[in-house]
Protein backbone atom coordinates (compact mmCIF):
# COMPACT_ATOMS: atom_id res chain seq x y z
CA UNK A 1 0.00 0.00 0.00
CA UNK A 2 1.42 3.46 -0.82
CA UNK A 3 2.57 5.37 2.22
CA UNK A 4 0.17 8.19 1.39
CA UNK A 5 -2.67 5.69 1.79
CA UNK A 6 -1.27 4.62 5.14
CA UNK A 7 -1.14 8.23 6.31
CA UNK A 8 -4.75 8.80 5.31
CA UNK A 9 -5.86 5.62 7.03
CA UNK A 10 -4.05 6.67 10.19
CA UNK A 11 -5.59 10.12 10.05
CA UNK A 12 -9.06 8.62 9.71
CA UNK A 13 -8.35 6.19 12.55
CA UNK A 14 -7.21 8.96 14.91
CA UNK A 15 -10.27 11.03 14.06
CA UNK A 16 -12.47 8.04 14.88
CA UNK A 17 -10.79 7.81 18.28
CA UNK A 18 -11.80 11.39 18.97
CA UNK A 19 -15.35 10.69 17.82
CA UNK A 20 -15.46 7.54 19.97
CA UNK A 21 -14.51 9.73 22.94
CA UNK A 22 -17.74 11.66 22.38
CA UNK A 23 -16.12 14.68 20.75
CA UNK A 24 -17.50 16.49 17.73
CA UNK A 25 -15.55 18.35 15.08
CA UNK A 26 -16.11 22.09 14.69
CA UNK A 27 -14.60 25.14 13.02
CA UNK A 28 -15.18 28.41 14.86
CA UNK A 29 -14.82 31.75 13.05
CA UNK A 30 -13.19 34.47 15.14
CA UNK A 31 -12.26 38.12 14.59
CA UNK A 32 -15.03 38.68 12.07
CA UNK A 33 -13.96 35.67 10.05
CA UNK A 34 -10.28 36.66 9.82
CA UNK A 35 -9.34 33.71 12.04
CA UNK A 36 -10.68 30.17 12.05
CA UNK A 37 -9.91 27.69 14.80
CA UNK A 38 -10.64 24.07 14.07
CA UNK A 39 -11.28 21.96 17.15
CA UNK A 40 -12.76 18.82 18.59
CA UNK A 41 -15.11 19.66 21.42
CA UNK A 42 -17.70 18.22 23.76
CA UNK A 43 -21.15 18.04 22.13
CA UNK A 44 -23.16 21.28 22.36
CA UNK A 45 -25.84 19.46 24.34
CA UNK A 46 -23.30 18.71 27.07
CA UNK A 47 -23.04 22.38 28.02
CA UNK A 48 -26.31 22.25 29.91
CA UNK A 49 -26.71 22.07 33.65
CA UNK A 50 -26.97 18.29 33.64
CA UNK A 51 -23.30 17.68 32.81
CA UNK A 52 -21.16 18.33 35.87
CA UNK A 53 -17.86 17.39 34.24
CA UNK A 54 -15.35 20.27 34.32
CA UNK A 55 -13.99 21.69 31.07
CA UNK A 56 -10.40 20.86 30.08
CA UNK A 57 -8.58 22.47 27.14
CA UNK A 58 -5.77 20.40 25.56
CA UNK A 59 -3.11 22.29 23.57
CA UNK A 60 -0.80 20.36 21.26
CA UNK A 61 2.89 20.90 20.58
CA UNK A 62 4.79 21.91 17.47
CA UNK A 63 4.29 19.03 15.09
CA UNK A 64 1.20 16.99 14.23
CA UNK A 65 -2.30 18.42 14.66
CA UNK A 66 -4.33 17.69 17.75
CA UNK A 67 -5.75 14.35 16.60
CA UNK A 68 -2.24 12.91 16.29
CA UNK A 69 -0.84 14.28 19.55
CA UNK A 70 -3.72 13.72 21.98
CA UNK A 71 -5.15 10.48 20.60
CA UNK A 72 -4.03 8.48 23.65
CA UNK A 73 -5.52 10.99 26.07
CA UNK A 74 -8.99 11.85 24.77
CA UNK A 75 -10.56 8.50 25.66
CA UNK A 76 -9.55 8.38 29.34
CA UNK A 77 -9.87 12.14 29.89
CA UNK A 78 -13.27 12.51 28.20
CA UNK A 79 -14.82 10.26 30.84
CA UNK A 80 -14.05 12.88 33.48
CA UNK A 81 -13.93 16.15 31.52
CA UNK A 82 -15.72 18.05 28.80
CA UNK A 83 -12.84 18.45 26.39
CA UNK A 84 -11.92 21.25 23.98
CA UNK A 85 -9.02 20.22 21.75
CA UNK A 86 -8.11 22.88 19.17
CA UNK A 87 -5.62 22.90 16.35
CA UNK A 88 -3.50 25.96 17.08
CA UNK A 89 -3.18 28.57 14.34
CA UNK A 90 -1.51 27.21 11.18
CA UNK A 91 -1.87 23.62 12.34
CA UNK A 92 -4.50 21.25 11.00
CA UNK A 93 -7.62 23.15 9.98
CA UNK A 94 -6.85 26.41 11.82
CA UNK A 95 -5.82 29.53 9.94
CA UNK A 96 -5.57 33.30 10.07
CA UNK A 97 -5.44 35.95 7.38
CA UNK A 98 -3.02 38.02 9.46
CA UNK A 99 0.23 38.72 7.61
CA UNK A 100 2.14 39.32 10.83
CA UNK A 101 4.03 36.67 12.79
CA UNK A 102 1.86 35.02 15.44
CA UNK A 103 3.37 34.71 18.90
CA UNK A 104 2.43 32.15 21.51
CA UNK A 105 0.63 34.96 23.37
CA UNK A 106 -1.50 35.62 20.29
CA UNK A 107 -2.21 31.90 20.03
CA UNK A 108 -3.50 32.12 23.61
CA UNK A 109 -5.75 35.04 22.68
CA UNK A 110 -7.28 32.96 19.88
CA UNK A 111 -7.82 30.00 22.23
CA UNK A 112 -9.42 32.32 24.80
CA UNK A 113 -11.91 33.47 22.15
CA UNK A 114 -12.60 29.86 21.21
CA UNK A 115 -13.30 28.96 24.84
CA UNK A 116 -15.64 31.94 25.14
CA UNK A 117 -17.50 30.76 22.03
CA UNK A 118 -17.79 27.14 23.17
CA UNK A 119 -18.29 27.35 26.95
CA UNK A 120 -21.62 28.91 27.97
CA UNK A 121 -21.51 32.17 29.94
CA UNK A 122 -21.53 31.73 33.68
CA UNK A 123 -20.07 28.23 33.51
CA UNK A 124 -17.46 27.06 35.98
CA UNK A 125 -13.78 27.72 35.36
CA UNK A 126 -11.83 25.70 32.82
CA UNK A 127 -8.45 24.00 33.23
CA UNK A 128 -5.76 23.82 30.55
CA UNK A 129 -3.01 21.35 29.67
CA UNK A 130 -0.37 22.08 27.05
CA UNK A 131 2.59 20.11 25.79
CA UNK A 132 5.81 21.63 24.37
CA UNK A 133 4.77 24.64 22.24
CA UNK A 134 1.26 24.12 23.59
CA UNK A 135 2.69 24.61 27.07
CA UNK A 136 3.87 28.06 26.03
CA UNK A 137 0.32 28.82 24.92
CA UNK A 138 -1.20 27.31 28.09
CA UNK A 139 0.96 29.57 30.28
CA UNK A 140 -0.14 32.66 28.35
CA UNK A 141 -3.78 31.55 28.44
CA UNK A 142 -3.68 31.13 32.22
CA UNK A 143 -2.04 34.53 32.61
CA UNK A 144 -4.42 36.20 30.15
CA UNK A 145 -7.67 34.91 31.63
CA UNK A 146 -6.54 34.75 35.25
CA UNK A 147 -7.68 32.46 38.07
CA UNK A 148 -11.27 33.66 37.78
CA UNK A 149 -11.52 31.80 34.44
CA UNK A 150 -8.68 29.23 34.48
CA UNK A 151 -8.56 26.97 37.52
CA UNK A 152 -5.62 24.57 37.06
CA UNK A 153 -2.71 24.45 34.61
CA UNK A 154 -0.59 21.57 33.29
CA UNK A 155 2.69 22.49 31.57
CA UNK A 156 4.21 19.40 29.94
CA UNK A 157 7.65 19.18 28.28
CA UNK A 158 7.67 22.94 27.86
CA UNK A 159 10.71 25.13 28.55
CA UNK A 160 9.15 28.44 29.52
CA UNK A 161 12.68 29.72 30.21
CA UNK A 162 13.95 28.91 26.72
CA UNK A 163 16.72 31.30 25.66
CA UNK A 164 19.17 31.67 22.78
CA UNK A 165 21.67 29.41 24.54
CA UNK A 166 19.07 26.64 24.69
CA UNK A 167 18.39 27.00 20.97
CA UNK A 168 22.12 26.76 20.23
CA UNK A 169 22.37 23.60 22.34
CA UNK A 170 19.37 22.10 20.50
CA UNK A 171 21.03 22.85 17.16
CA UNK A 172 24.17 21.05 18.29
CA UNK A 173 22.14 18.01 19.34
CA UNK A 174 20.15 18.12 16.12
CA UNK A 175 23.11 18.75 13.82
CA UNK A 176 21.36 21.72 12.22
CA UNK A 177 21.92 25.42 11.63
CA UNK A 178 18.39 26.68 12.26
CA UNK A 179 15.68 25.67 14.72
CA UNK A 180 13.20 25.25 11.86
CA UNK A 181 15.55 22.70 10.30
CA UNK A 182 15.18 20.61 13.46
CA UNK A 183 11.45 21.11 14.03
CA UNK A 184 10.33 21.18 10.37
CA UNK A 185 12.47 18.49 8.73
CA UNK A 186 12.39 18.32 4.94
CA UNK A 187 14.16 14.99 4.43
CA UNK A 188 13.97 11.44 5.83
CA UNK A 189 17.35 11.92 7.48
CA UNK A 190 16.17 15.06 9.27
CA UNK A 191 13.00 13.27 10.31
CA UNK A 192 14.93 10.42 11.83
CA UNK A 193 17.09 12.86 13.77
CA UNK A 194 14.02 14.62 15.13
CA UNK A 195 12.57 11.29 16.22
CA UNK A 196 15.82 10.45 17.99
CA UNK A 197 15.58 13.74 19.87
CA UNK A 198 11.87 13.45 20.63
CA UNK A 199 11.64 9.86 21.82
CA UNK A 200 13.62 8.00 24.44
CA UNK A 201 13.07 4.73 22.57
CA UNK A 202 12.59 5.55 18.87
CA UNK A 203 12.16 2.73 16.42
CA UNK A 204 15.55 1.96 14.89
CA UNK A 205 14.51 1.92 11.23
CA UNK A 206 12.01 3.85 9.17
CA UNK A 207 11.94 3.18 5.40
CA UNK A 208 13.16 6.22 3.50
CA UNK A 209 10.55 5.87 0.74
CA UNK A 210 7.79 6.00 3.36
CA UNK A 211 9.12 9.21 4.87
CA UNK A 212 9.80 10.80 1.47
CA UNK A 213 6.26 10.15 0.26
CA UNK A 214 4.83 11.66 3.41
CA UNK A 215 7.06 14.73 3.11
CA UNK A 216 5.50 15.47 -0.29
CA UNK A 217 2.09 15.82 1.33
CA UNK A 218 2.72 16.74 4.94
CA UNK A 219 6.25 18.16 5.23
CA UNK A 220 6.58 15.87 8.23
CA UNK A 221 5.37 12.34 8.86
CA UNK A 222 2.95 11.28 11.58
CA UNK A 223 2.08 7.67 12.27
CA UNK A 224 0.95 5.30 14.99
CA UNK A 225 3.59 4.96 17.65
CA UNK A 226 7.15 6.26 17.93
CA UNK A 227 7.86 5.71 14.23
CA UNK A 228 6.68 9.08 12.96
CA UNK A 229 4.26 10.64 15.45
CA UNK A 230 6.04 13.99 15.70
CA UNK A 231 5.90 14.62 12.00
CA UNK A 232 3.38 17.21 11.00
CA UNK A 233 0.42 16.56 8.75
CA UNK A 234 0.27 19.90 6.98
CA UNK A 235 0.09 21.22 3.45
CA UNK A 236 3.08 22.90 1.90
CA UNK A 237 1.31 26.28 1.99
CA UNK A 238 1.69 26.30 5.80
CA UNK A 239 5.42 25.67 5.98
CA UNK A 240 6.31 29.36 5.84
CA UNK A 241 3.66 30.21 8.43
CA UNK A 242 5.10 27.61 10.78
CA UNK A 243 8.59 28.99 10.28
CA UNK A 244 7.17 32.37 11.27
CA UNK A 245 5.60 30.77 14.36
CA UNK A 246 9.06 29.61 15.43
CA UNK A 247 10.48 33.08 14.82
CA UNK A 248 7.52 34.66 16.62
CA UNK A 249 8.12 32.87 19.94
CA UNK A 250 8.69 35.56 22.56
CA UNK A 251 10.22 33.36 25.24
CA UNK A 252 13.81 34.39 25.77
CA UNK A 253 13.13 37.93 24.53
CA UNK A 254 13.44 40.03 27.67
CA UNK A 255 11.77 42.99 25.96
CA UNK A 256 8.64 40.94 25.20
CA UNK A 257 8.36 38.27 27.88
CA UNK A 258 9.15 37.73 31.54
CA UNK A 259 8.21 34.46 33.21
CA UNK A 260 6.32 35.21 36.40
CA UNK A 261 4.56 32.84 38.81
CA UNK A 262 0.96 32.00 38.04
CA UNK A 263 -1.72 32.41 40.72
CA UNK A 264 -3.20 29.05 39.68
CA UNK A 265 -1.86 25.70 40.83
CA UNK A 266 0.46 24.30 38.17
CA UNK A 267 1.65 20.77 37.41
CA UNK A 268 4.94 20.66 35.49
CA UNK A 269 5.28 17.30 33.70
CA UNK A 270 8.54 16.27 32.04
CA UNK A 271 10.09 13.24 30.41
CA UNK A 272 13.25 12.06 32.16
CA UNK A 273 15.23 11.79 28.90
CA UNK A 274 13.88 14.81 27.01
CA UNK A 275 16.44 15.94 24.42
CA UNK A 276 14.39 18.83 23.05
CA UNK A 277 14.10 20.51 26.45
CA UNK A 278 16.54 18.68 28.79
CA UNK A 279 15.43 17.63 32.24
CA UNK A 280 17.43 20.28 34.12
CA UNK A 281 15.15 22.91 32.59
CA UNK A 282 12.16 21.23 34.26
CA UNK A 283 13.52 22.08 37.70
CA UNK A 284 14.26 25.67 36.67
CA UNK A 285 10.78 26.16 35.23
CA UNK A 286 9.08 24.69 38.32
CA UNK A 287 11.14 26.92 40.62
CA UNK A 288 10.41 30.01 38.57
CA UNK A 289 6.67 29.29 38.54
CA UNK A 290 6.73 29.57 42.32
CA UNK A 291 5.08 27.96 45.30
CA UNK A 292 1.94 26.95 43.39
CA UNK A 293 3.90 24.72 41.00
CA UNK A 294 4.88 21.12 41.50
CA UNK A 295 7.06 18.94 39.29
CA UNK A 296 6.55 15.34 38.24
CA UNK A 297 9.17 13.48 36.19
CA UNK A 298 8.02 10.60 33.99
CA UNK A 299 10.83 8.06 33.91
CA UNK A 300 11.96 6.28 30.75
CA UNK A 301 10.30 8.83 28.46
CA UNK A 302 11.56 11.61 26.23
CA UNK A 303 9.91 14.75 24.88
CA UNK A 304 6.61 12.93 24.20
CA UNK A 305 5.66 11.22 27.48
CA UNK A 306 1.98 11.32 26.51
CA UNK A 307 2.93 8.98 23.66
CA UNK A 308 5.66 6.86 25.26
CA UNK A 309 3.83 6.23 28.53
CA UNK A 310 0.24 7.42 28.15
CA UNK A 311 -0.99 5.50 31.20
CA UNK A 312 1.30 7.35 33.62
CA UNK A 313 0.85 10.64 31.78
CA UNK A 314 -2.94 10.39 31.98
CA UNK A 315 -2.83 9.33 35.63
CA UNK A 316 -0.64 12.32 36.49
CA UNK A 317 -3.10 14.71 34.86
CA UNK A 318 -6.16 13.08 36.44
CA UNK A 319 -4.60 13.00 39.90
CA UNK A 320 -3.75 16.69 39.63
CA UNK A 321 -6.94 17.99 38.10
CA UNK A 322 -9.50 15.99 40.03
CA UNK A 323 -10.00 16.40 43.77
CA UNK A 324 -9.32 13.35 45.87
CA UNK A 325 -12.54 11.71 47.11
CA UNK A 326 -13.39 12.57 50.67
CA UNK A 327 -13.48 9.60 52.99
CA UNK A 328 -16.68 9.09 54.93
CA UNK A 329 -16.17 8.96 58.66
Amino acid sequence: MPSLGIARLLDAYFRRRFAAAGLVEASVALDGGATTLHCWRFPPGADGGGDARPVLVLLHGFGPPATWQWRRQVGPLSRRFRLIVPDLLFFGGSSSSSAASVSEAQQAEAVAKLVAAVVPPGAARVSVAGTSYGGFVAYHLARLLGPQAVELVVIASSDLLKADADDRALLRRGGAERVEDVMLPRSPERMRRLLQLAYHRPRPFTPGFFLRDLIQVTNNAPAAGPLILLLDQMRSDKVEEKIELIKGITLGNKDKFQLTPLPQEVLVLWGEHDQIFPIEKAFEVARKLGANARLEILKDTGHMPQEEDPKRFNEAILNFLLPAPKSSL
